[in-house]
C-alpha cells in the first residue's frame, strides 16, 4: 500500500483503563498528508486516545479502524509495518547502543526485501534527528533529550505510513524541538499521516494542520489552528483565561498571569470597595 491508501478512523470510541472511563464517544479521521496535534489539559485522555489509534488499547465501545480493518484484528507484524509509535517515556533499561535502539525500528521489515536498506535507513534516520554522534553510546547513559531524539530516530527508521508521537518535544531544548517537529511536518509533506500529543499550544499552532482539543475524555474541538485555538475555547477547556496573539502570522497563546504578590492594606481596601 502507498501512504495515500491509509485512513485511520475512530467512530464513537469510548475507552476504559483499570475499570475507569477515560474516553467518551470520540469520532475523528486521520488521513495522509496532515499533522494532527492532540492538545488538552492533564488527564484529558490524550495518551489513551493515541493508544487506541495504535491498537494498544481496544475501545470499550465504538470502532477504531486502520484501512477499514478494526485495529485489534491486525496481525502484529503487519501493523508494525503500517504504524510506528513514540511513547511518552523511554523505558529501555538494558545497555543497548543508541544505534541498536534505532535499528529496532527495522525489525518489522526482517526477512523482506526492505531489509536490504537497513543500514542506509538507520544512518539517515540518525542524521535527521542529530544523534549520529551518539551511535556508540549506551542508551541508559543518554540524557532525557538524547533518549527522546534516539527514539524518534527509531520511529523514522520504521518507515510507516502512520506515525504516532506522544509528547515528542517534552525533554528537548528549543533547537531540537523545532528540529523534531520540522521532521514531523516533513513526514506529513511526504504523504505520511502524523498525530502528535503536544502540550505547548503555540508550538501546536505553528506546526499542525489540524488541532484536536480533548477535555474530560471528549473531543471538544477539531479543526484548523486558527479556528480551534481561540480564547473562548481554550479558556473553557483549561479553566484559565488566555490571550491568543497573531505574531507575524503565527499564533501565540499566552495564559493570563495569576497575581500572587501580597497586597498592601491600601490595595485590599481598594479591592473591597470595588467588590461592594
Amino acid at each position: 500500500m502507498s501512504h495515500g491508501d491509509l485512513c485511520l478512523r475512530l467512530t464513537g470510541v469510548s475507552a476504559r483503563l483499570g475499570g475507569h472511563p477515560i474516553l467518551h464517544d470520540v469520532t475523528m479521521t486521520v488521513v495522509p498528508g496532515e499533522l494532527v496535534a492532540l492538545v488538552g489539559p492533564n488527564g484529558a485522555g490524550k495518551t489513551t486516545l493515541l493508544s487506541v489509534m495504535s491498537g494498544d488499547v481496544e475501545p470499550a465501545s465504538g470502532r477504531a479502524e486502520l484501512d477499514g480493518i478494526d485495529l485489534h484484528r491486525w496481525k502484529v507484524a503487519a501493523l508494525a509495518r503500517r504504524r510506528a509509535v513514540l511513547p511518552q517515556e523511554q523505558r529501555l533499561a538494558f545497555g543497548f547502543r543508541a544505534v541498536d535502539v534505532v535499528r529496532m525500528g527495522r525489525a518489522p521489515w526482517a526477512r523482506r526485501p526492505e531489509e536490504d536498506l537497513d543500514d542506509v535507513v538507520v544512518a539517515e534516520s540518525m542524521q535527521r534527528t542529530d544523534v549520529l554522534d551518539l551511535a556508540e553510546r549506551s542508551f541508559p547513559t543518554l540524557s532525557g533529550g538524547e533518549k527522546a531524539r534516539t527514539s524518534f530516530a527509531r520511529v523514522l527508521a520504521q518507515q510507516t505510513s502512520l506515525v504516532l508521537l506522544d509528547e515528542p518535544t517534552a525533554a528537548l531544548d528549543i533547537r531540537h524541538q523545532e528540529q523534531v517537529l520540522s521532521e514531523a511536518r516533513q513526514l506529513a509533506a511526504e504523504g505520511h499521516a502524523v498525530v502528535a500529543v503536544l502540550h505547548d499550544l503555540t508550538v501546536a499552532a505553528a506546526h499542525a494542520d489540524r488541532v484536536c482539543v480533548l477535555a474530560g475524555g471528549r473531543l471538544q474541538a477539531d479543526g484548523a489552528p486558527r479556528d480551534v485555538l481561540t480564547p473562548d475555547v481554550l479558556g473553557e477547556v483549561y479553566g484559565h483565561p488566555v490571550d491568543v496573539i497573531d505574531h507575524h502570522g503565527r499564533l501565540v497563546v499566552l495564559p493570563h498571569l495569576i497575581d500572587t504578590r501580597p497586597r498592601s492594606s491600601t490595595e485590599e481596601a481598594a479591592c473591597g470597595s470595588a467588590r461592594s
